[in-house]
């Protein structure tokens, strides 16, 4: 979950909130990578989810963090709630999952280089505490009522809203993980044109990642439970965005349909004013009821932009966010997966060719398909194991013409379609065999 945005003034005319999305244009030669992932903190003695305060907690990492390694802290009142440095943040999804967003880098190279050195200052703090994390999906075994929860003022108006307007918001909340790209664009249609070929392709991304086979201590039916979550979570916000596949889809219509999101809240001095279920357009004519009279800044309108949930999502730069998080390879693999669509043209064009005849019960069968049965999956005679292949094949290729040597990262991805297997697959095979049906093992099995 993003932290409260910052500068801008005063919104005085409406076509400033489409002007925000293009901002973000840029040349090929300035476009970055930015990867974030989600981990869940545990202790290893109890397998007890990790706390925000106590000797073994959340707080005490994020002192050691300050005092070894000069990360900043962030405070909400008088709690720290994230850290930043050289332009990369470590902030607390609702649950205590653990995220690093990482900085804007140029290559995959620095991307690996960056998470490495997280992983390795995170461990150098936790281990002699004996706090474990894991890279996976969802919690597989911890109930909804054992989650600690962080102290967010976004999060407390967030969980009583979502239990009003969807089924799994709190699962999403307290017990999901993550682990998603950033990337650039260089004008409006080539946001267009990445975004359908985002949208279009998270499905393969789903199933290519997937690793959330547990639940509640036990089998869910799922080889992605994260991804299932989001299927009944708040439908306003969340889902494939058919009208972006429209021909005059552009920032514009984007902007139009997030002004009809309903909203969280309004960031003011330090704290979130109630705004659940209020409309942004009554705030661009300054009749919100939670600030009667006052309209609204550029920082508020990226705050609301924070909370719809596609899919693939639009600000300054365009999200993917159909994957569980996973093991170290896994995460490394994310970022070179889309690069390799979305950086190099000829690739980018070949994968639009490749999804362009999907209509919209296409598209949104293979996001239920990729969730119950991962690469096993199809919609509308479309395999989700054939389109796999052929995606990452074109971001090989993508990444290849980079000459950067970042192909190599494309490793996980490769042994997958070779085997067939998952790490949702792997799991499974484990917890009917070697595991015996036990969960205690996936503790250590799913570490980072």
């Amino acid at each position: 979950m993003s932290i409260p945005q910052s500068g801008g003034g005063t919104i005085e005319h409406f076509d400033q909130l489409a002007e925000l999305l293009a901002s973000g244009n840029k040349p090929k030669a300035d476009w970055r990578i930015g990867t974030e992932h989600e981990k869940f903190g545990f202790l290893k003695d109890t397998h007890a989810p990790l706390p925000y305060a106590g000797d073994r907690s959340i707080s005490a990492i994020f002192a050691g963090l300050e005092a070894r390694y000069g990360w900043t802290p962030v405070r909400e009142a008088d709690n720290i709630i994230g850290m930043t440095r050289h332009g990369a943040n470590i902030s607390l999804e609702p649950g205590g999952q653990f995220e690093l967003s990482g900085g804007m880098v140029s290559n995959l190279h620095e991307t690996a280089a960056e998470l490495q050195n997280h992983l390795d200052e995170v461990r150098s703090i936790a281990d002699p505490l004996e706090i474990g994390f894991m890279g996976i999906g969802a919690a597989p075994e911890w109930s909804g009522a054992e989650m600690p929860v962080m102290p967010k003022g976004r999060y407390r108006l967030m969980t009583d809203y979502m239990g009003r307007v969807g089924t799994h918001g709190t699962q999403m909340m307290y017990r999901t993980c993550t682990v998603q790209v950033n990337l650039d664009y260089s004008s409006e249609a080539d946001m267009v044109k990445k975004l359908r070929v985002a949208l279009a392709l998270q499905p393969v991304a789903t199933a290519l990642f997937a690793s959330s086979p547990f639940f509640d201590g036990k089998l869910n039916g799922h080889k992605s439970w994260r991804s299932r979550i989001w299927r009944g979570l708040d439908n306003s916000r969340t889902g494939m965005l058919p009208f972006a596949f429209d021909g005059d889809f552009g920032f514009q219509k984007y902007v139009d349909w997030v002004l009809d999101v309903p909203m969280y809240f309004v960031y003011r001095d330090g704290k979130y004013i109630n705004a659940l279920g209020q409309s942004f357009r009554d705030f661009l004519k300054g009749q919100l009821p939670a600030l009667p009279g006052e309209k609204p800044t550029l920082s508020d309108w990226a705050d609301h932009m924070t909370t719809v949930f596609p899919e693939a999502r639009v600000k300054k730069y365009i999200e993917m966010r159909g994957a569980d998080c996973g093991d170290q390879a896994h995460i490394n693999a994310l970022p070179a997966f889309w690069i390799g669509l979305m950086y190099d043209q000829t690739a980018l064009d070949a994968a639009w060719d490749l999804v362009k005849g999907f209509d919209t019960e296409t598209r949104e069968g293979l996001r239920v398909a990729a969730a119950v049965s991962a690469l096993q999956g199809e919609a509308n005679g479309v395999k989700l194991m054939d389109l796999a292949r052929a995606a990452v094949g074109l971001s090989h290729a993508g990444l290849a013409a980079r000459g950067l040597d970042e192909q190599r990262l494309l490793a996980p991805l490769v042994r997958t379609l070779d085997t067939g297997k998952t790490q949702a697959d792997r799991w499974l095979d484990l917890y009917h065999g070697a595991w015996g049906g036990k969960l205690d093992p996936i503790y250590a099995a799913s570490s980072l």
